[in-house]
């Protein structure tokens, strides 16, 4: 088994166990090994990187390597003042010294730190659930908001700018097996116009960015649900994780995305469209939580538009799944065929649900900044 043999060559104490495949990623393939000595046991995460999604994984290596580094100093000089042990994994060196190794096929693979006595979850479970969740994201907004953006590779060119999309869309639909799937259903036309109703409005925050009223800040680039790790003994927030997609970017596509992912009790692959909804108390507890752990990160620009980021990262993940969809699925990976067209319908809902409770959503946010 190559995930075997490749997790021997990273510098990890003990004989190797097993390995066995973790997670259900869209991107990665993840693997977990365990490694024992004759008195304890390692258990670490090992990854092939996608090469499709990620063209230099050296440079992404490079900036996870310093990202974590630099948030891992940062939290041992504020400990003292926390009210919790936050973490974050830490990369671990092959034996030849290097963050990943290159395998005959030069496919390149990374091992890294496992958060042991945590789990995450695929739905949120509750208010507190929620409050821990977006407590998480703003302490690690707060550890590396002194990164300099120039020290980051965009290792995702395009990743987050949603205008850019559409010419993954524009170009799928102009092949006759995209034009096919777009012609397969009444589902994948109505995805269509409500993808093109809003095509116009999907540039606000691009637009904002040109005119300096946002600046590009390190940010995490994917703060789902299931990215967010939960402390097993006391129910906190204990870490985030799946740092990929750290780069320079805009805070407010961080928040809109973890909105979007954790006020949606009923997960990404929900089949019941009836229970897909933006919970708005979620919502709250959620940027409470943010702001107590965020040190003042945000300006009043991005308190204005979070309703704004909520529904624009929904409506662009919606757009990147009908986009994949139509391509054949070459991003996202798949379990059946439909099932990115599936996804995008799911977004679609939830976007909605969005639209309908702007009013609500907006009193909500004038409360809680009001604090």
């Amino acid at each position: 088994m190559i995930s075997a043999i490749i997790a021997q060559q990273f510098d990890i104490e003990g004989y190797l166990v097993s390995v066995e495949p973790l997670g259900s990623g869209n991107v990665n393939d993840t693997y977990i090994a365990i490694f024992r000595t004759v008195f304890d046991e390692h258990k670490v995460v090992i990854q092939r990187i996608n090469k499709t999604v990620f063209t230099n994984p050296e440079e992404l290596m490079q900036n996870m390597h310093l990202v974590t580094e630099h948030a891992h100093q940062r939290l041992r000089e504020e400990h003292d003042d926390a009210e919790r042990i936050w973490q974050l994994p830490k990369v671990i060196p092959s034996k030849a010294g290097k963050d990943f190794i290159i395998d005959e096929d030069g496919e390149y693979w990374r091992a890294i730190t496992r958060i042991a006595s945590a789990h995450s979850y695929d739905a949120v479970q509750n208010i507190n659930h929620a409050l821990e969740i977006g407590s998480v994201l703003g302490n690690f907004h707060h550890i590396i908001s002194d990164i300099p953006c120039d020290q980051l590779f965009d290792t995702l060119p395009g990743f987050h700018i949603t205008p850019d999309y559409f010419k993954k869309l524009d170009n799928a639909l102009a092949t006759p097996a995209g034009k096919a799937r777009l012609q397969s259903s009444q589902v994948a036309k109505n995805v269509m116009k409500f993808i093109e109703l809003r095509r116009e409005w999907s540039s606000f925050l691009e637009d904002a960015k040109a005119r300096g009223e946002v600046q590009l800040r390190p940010i995490h680039g994917d703060p789902k649900t299931t990215n967010v790790m939960i402390d097993d003994a006391t129910s906190k927030g204990t870490a985030i994780i799946d740092l990929d997609t750290v780069k320079p970017g805009l805070i407010l596509y961080d928040i809109g995305d973890c909105l979007r992912s954790c006020c949606n009790p009923a997960g990404e692959e929900c089949t019941d469209f009836t229970k897909i909804y933006f919970d708005v108390d979620f919502c709250f507890a959620l940027l409470n939580g943010y702001q107590q752990h965020s040190k003042g990160l945000l300006t009043d620009f991005d308190k204005e538009h979070i309703y704004d980021a909520a529904r624009l990262i929904t409506y662009e993940l919606a757009l990147r799944f009908f986009a994949d969809y139509l391509a054949g699925d070459v991003y996202f990976k798949t379990k059946y065929d439909g099932q990115n067209l599936h996804r995008a319908r799911v977004q679609v809902q939830l976007c909605r649900s969005i639209e309908a409770n702007e009013s609500k959503i907006r009193r909500t946010l004038e409360l809680l900044f009001k604090q």
